[in-house]
């Protein structure tokens, strides 16, 4: 499809969500990354008067904010920054504090990150009557790599069909700086932390399986593998059979 057309697309179906909902607009966290940065792009041409961003920094790298800054300017989207370190250390001193897998640990505390910022979107979303909108791609959505109830709780995801290939190309078309197209995806969890380190895979590879079914065994592997673990995070919550008393 014409990305032109495309992006008319995306905008249009932006719109029809919100206005089923009986919302206002929408409310979207924007963390300095590409996939965020076309999300608020696209939303700002559906509710040119009704768009609000949030970047909600945690202990988080300088840079990502520069860049949100940047994007917000560039295209004139009302901005917010609500910086959650206090309240994320606040946290940690009412959880436990015995030690369990390394992992499990790093794993736990970038979740909370994550969430704290999804129900701080939310209360501004309901004071003002929009909608979240989220930034996942489809190929963070194929394995997993998003936050249940974190960055996975929206009430939208515009980009979810575009694998993250794709999303480069409309970042081009709309005009996204530089600097963020180029820089190594990341969610910013922790120092040096990218995507395609904690995946164990790149995006190109990802993509072209996706796309095509190509990849060599090992990478196939990897894919399924993350695919089935992670599959519960696309399903709503199962209910039992209805059994009765």
């Amino acid at each position: 499809m014409n990305i032109e057309i495309l992006t008319g697309k995306l905008v249009d179906w932006i719109k029809e969500r919100v206005t089923e909902a009986g919302g206002k607009g929408g409310l979207l966290g924007l963390s300095g990354g590409i996939d965020s940065a076309v999300v608020a792009v696209l939303c700002k041409r559906a509710f040119p008067d009704n768009t609000l961003c949030i970047n909600l920094p945690c202990h988080s790298n300088p840079e990502d904010q520069e860049h949100a800054k940047l994007v917000a300017k560039k295209f004139s989207i009302p901005y917010k920054v609500i910086v959650l370190d206090g309240i994320y250390d606040s946290f940690l001193k009412l959880l436990p504090a015995d030690k369990v897998d390394p992992s499990l640990d790093r794993l736990a505390l970038s979740n909370l990150k994550v969430r704290l910022r999804m129900v701080t979107l939310y209360y501004h979303a309901n004071r003002l009557n929009y909608l979240v909108v989220g930034s996942s791609n489809r190929s963070e959505l194929s394995v997993g790599y998003f936050t249940k109830w974190g960055d996975g709780g929206v009430d939208m995801m515009p980009i979810g069909n575009l694998v993250k290939q794709e999303v480069v190309e409309l970042a081009k078309y709309m005009g996204i700086p530089q600097p963020i197209i180029d820089k190594p995806p990341s969610a910013g969890l922790w120092p040096g932390q990218t995507d395609e380190a904690e995946m164990g895979l790149t995006y190109e590879a990802l993509d072209r399986y996706l796309l095509t079914g190509k990849a060599d065994a090992k990478i196939k592997t990897t894919i399924e593998s993350l695919k089935a673990k992670s599959e519960h995070k696309r399903k709503v919550p199962p209910l039992p059979p209805s059994w009765k008393l």
